[in-house]
């Protein structure tokens, strides 16, 4: 057996660097492939700059909504924030609308001790009213209005020929809102048609 080395394995050159591997490309050998190549070069370039304008485009429009968006949720929480307290608010105003509807109605011959007390419950309820209202919460009576699903409860109906059907001719409870949300929706009843009379049955009993 030979002890012999064998032929040396030539080491792979060195990647050369981007920078190097552009200029180690074959020179054009014509002006037309000179021009080719420059304009494939330029649409390259063209591509990338519009694929980076796109990416920054989406990323602006991304960025606007998100802050469109936290602008909005610090909006409610501002507007909003109060809302399990208003609730709770409004019950105590109807307790005490339910207080004062509970006296004996005004007379000429009444107890001044009544009177007085009468325009006590008063003075508090407005009172309140204003200080509920000084932080958006809002009372509205529906009565006489188109009946309106959104604001509105509908309790019943009730035939009534002076109002057109689907008025809310009684209001048990009135409709409360915070800066423009409802609260809670007005107890109501509503106009409905009259029946018409069953002329069959007149024209059967005249007979």
């Amino acid at each position: 057996m030979s002890n012999e080395p064998g032929p040396a394995i030539p080491e792979p050159a060195p990647a050369a660097p981007v920078g190097e591997a552009e200029a180690a490309r074959p020179i054009p050998d014509s002006p037309e492939a000179l021009m080719r190549a420059a304009s494939e070069r330029i649409a390259a370039l063209e591509a990338e700059r519009d694929q980076f304008r796109d990416r920054w485009m989406r990323a602006e429009a991304e960025m606007e909504n998100l802050r469109a968006r936290t602008r909005r949720e610090v909006d409610d929480a501002r507007l909003y924030a109060i809302q399990n307290f208003a609730r709770d608010a409004v019950e105590a105003a109807e307790n005490l609308r339910r207080g004062i509807a509970s006296l004996p109605s005004a007379a000429a011959d009444e107890p001044p001790a009544i009177a007085r007390l009468r325009e006590g419950f008063d003075g508090v309820e407005r009172s309140f009213l204003a200080t509920l209202e000084r932080h958006g919460i809002r009372r509205a009576d529906p009565q006489g209005q188109a009946f309106d699903p959104h604001l509105h409860q509908a309790m019943g109906e009730q035939e009534s020929a002076e109002h057109p059907p689907g008025t809310v001719v009684q209001a048990w409870t009135q409709s409360w809102s915070l800066n423009g949300r409802l609260l809670k929706p007005a107890m109501v009843v509503i106009a409905k048609a009259p029946a018409e009379p069953d002329t069959r049955a007149h024209l059967d009993e005249t007979a």
